[in-house]
């Protein structure tokens, strides 16, 4: 999947300019041990490696809410509403630099933007977000 990514778009985009790219963390510790990886982690590797840029562990949950699925888009926003910081040894490298956050389904865009938002607060200018799947509307 991150190879597919790599191959898109966003190898263009990236060509013009040097980003750091970072992936979005996982809900729980306990999940990355039952799954054995964290999706998000695997595709910004293999972005990083193909593009030849720097792989930056750059957030950090702050707060751990549950999962996703199954959630109506307000509830998403609560669940992950100020969720992330930037880990401390990762603040002086965003100043100034462009970041690309990397996730594997984009649903509603409340995890991208929570994940966003300390990214720009740490001075990452500009952020872009790139996922392998764009999940269709909750409909209920």
């Amino acid at each position: 999947m991150g190879e597919r990514m790599a191959q898109s778009a966003i190898v263009r985009e990236l060509e013009s300019e040097r980003y750091l790219i970072t992936p979005i963390p996982t809900t729980t510790r306990r999940r990355v041990r039952t799954r054995g990886y964290n999706q998000a982690r695997l595709l910004a590797e293999t972005i990083a490696d193909r593009v030849d840029m720097p792989l930056i562990d750059a957030l950090e949950r702050r707060r751990h809410g549950s999962t996703q699925v199954g959630l109506h888009p307000a509830e998403r926003r609560a669940n992950v509403k100020r969720a992330f910081s930037v880990r401390a040894n990762a603040r002086a490298t965003l100043t100034g630099a462009r970041a690309l956050l990397v996730d594997d389904v984009l649903t509603t865009g409340s995890t991208a933007i929570e994940a966003a938002r300390p990214l720009l607060e740490a001075g990452a200018q500009p952020v872009f977000l790139s996922t392998f799947a764009r999940a269709l509307p909750y409909v209920k």
